[in-house]
């Protein structure tokens, strides 16, 4: 069957019946061409076609697309109102189970050797995302997951033009099939995410790997479809991402202390992409505290960071250094800051090579174990956060977890009670994006932006409202 006609008006075309056609490369061709046209109406595709086990990168008659005709399935056998056909239907058309609202996870750890692996059991169909590594998985069915980082190989992704734009990500599941997306985070600004066509992922077996291009790319993740799990990353086109290099991208600053056994204590201070997870750079630093800040901020690659001290220090090491797009295994310390005593408190600022401010925190320094050894003071856990962080810290530890678990009854209220104190205005209201979590996330971005008066105010209308989650969040 020839399926050149059916790009001539596709608007009219909703139910394809391709059983028992051998498709060849060309005809898959013209039917992903046709899933991208913006016209294309299809509700339902039966096929039997089966690609050929030999891909090859650049070709696009074999490239992973969002039409997934990959597996031998068995349409034909089945009469058209059979649920199972009707599944297999909605997979094939690259549907996947509704995630408007992904569940959020906290994995179990398995350490071996210095190495994490992170596991969980997927209860059923659905979207599920690791709170540690913000990983997303859409499945669609129960299964178990195992997933830990791997090292890149560099000169792989340089012959074919790519670089590493996150951490890769090897996977496996209990059952053949049971995930069928993939949702990676990216650390890209609203700026870099409209060049066309420079963020992709990259699948990695032993035969060697294939580009993938995005279903879909949001504020936070690059979404794709997987014909089959192994090693799964983001990656960057190199030429659109240096003819891009002055677009920023959201970095993270990371602060570990050590202040035991060495002869001065010492505070490194980590400037990464914001993608790479909290937990794989506190394996290499179990020897020091990490020290919780707000710490996202946006940064351009190759360009020059300083930070400084108030009060000051006896030194900070290098007195500038480059932001570099690195993704492990090995996470170094960006600036050494060494420490005659302990502060109280110290205020760290960030400047790029213009001297202009990009991240400014206030930070209490506490010891490891315990009462720190060089002050009277008590172990941290006996200190109220309160005393800890100034409000708006306190809001931004607890941001994700508000995202994830207030209500919308309970941000209308919120957004009524700031509304009548003042602390948002008319127009700060009206422009609150639909969406539980989307709501969450412009509320609680918008008031802890204003400091420390409009964040005590939040925290004050969030206790008085929904008391058992303040609770929960320790903001009681």
């Amino acid at each position: 069957m020839s399926v050149k006609p059916l790009k001539s008006n596709p608007s009219l075309l909703r139910e394809l019946d391709l059983s028992g056609n051998k498709l060849q490369d060309s005809g898959v061709k013209l039917l992903c061409d046709l899933v991208a046209n913006p016209n294309y109406r299809l509700d339902t595709l039966w096929t039997s076609y089966r690609a050929a086990p030999d891909r090859h990168e650049g070709d696009p008659s074999s490239s992973e697309s969002n039409l997934d005709v990959s597996e031998n399935r068995r349409e034909d056998q089945l009469s058209p109102d059979d649920p199972e056909r009707l599944e297999q239907q909605q997979l094939v058309c690259g549907e996947a189970p509704d995630t408007n609202e992904m569940f959020f996870f906290t994995p179990e750890l398995l350490t071996e050797s210095g190495k994490t692996t992170y596991r969980f059991r997927c209860p059923g169909p659905g979207g599920f995302q690791c709170a540690l590594t913000g990983l997303g998985f859409v499945t669609t069915q129960e299964a178990e997951l195992l997933y830990n980082t791997v090292q890149w190989d560099e000169s792989l992704l340089q012959s074919a033009g790519r670089m590493a734009a996150g951490p890769l990500f090897d996977i496996k599941c209990s059952e053949d099939g049971a995930v069928c997306q993939l949702h990676l985070p990216h650390c890209e600004t609203k700026e870099v995410l409209l060049v066309d066509g420079l963020l992709s992922v990259v699948h990695i077996t032993d035969d060697g790997m294939n580009i993938l291009e995005p279903l879909e790319i949001t504020d936070t993740h690059v979404v794709v479809k997987v014909p089959h799990l192994s090693a799964f990353g983001l990656i960057w086109d190199i030429v659109k991402r240096f003819l891009n290099i002055s677009l920023p991208i959201e970095a993270q600053v990371l602060l570990f202390l050590r202040s035991l056994n060495v002869a001065r204590p010492v505070l490194n201070v980590l400037l990464l992409p914001g993608n790479i997870p909290l937990t794989e750079v506190k394996m290499q630093y179990q020897d020091a505290e990490h020290i919780q800040i707000p710490s996202y901020c946006d940064v351009i690659s190759g360009q020059s960071y300083s930070v400084h001290c108030d009060p000051e220090v006896h030194k900070i090491q290098p007195e500038s250094a480059p932001f570099r797009l690195r993704y492990g295994p090995n996470y170094h310390a960006t600036f050494k800051v060494l420490l005659k005593m302990i502060p109280e408190n110290v205020t760290l600022m960030f400047q790029d090579q213009e001297r202009r401010e990009v991240l400014k925190c206030d930070v209490s320094l506490r010891g490891p174990t315990g009462p720190n050894p060089q002050r009277n003071d008590p172990a941290e856990d006996s200190v109220p956060a309160e005393d800890r962080y100034p409000p708006e810290d306190r809001l931004f530890l607890v941001r994700t977890q508000f995202v994830e678990r207030v209500s919308d009854p309970v941000l209308n209220q919120l957004l009524d009670k700031l509304l009548e104190r003042g602390v948002i205005t008319d127009g700060e209201m009206q422009s609150v994006r639909t969406g539980r979590a989307e709501k969450a996330r412009d509320l609680m971005d918008t008031v802890r932006r204003k400091g420390r008066a409009a964040s005590s105010v939040l925290i004050s209308a969030l206790c008085e409202v929904d008391p058992v989650l303040s609770t929960e969040l320790r903001l009681m």
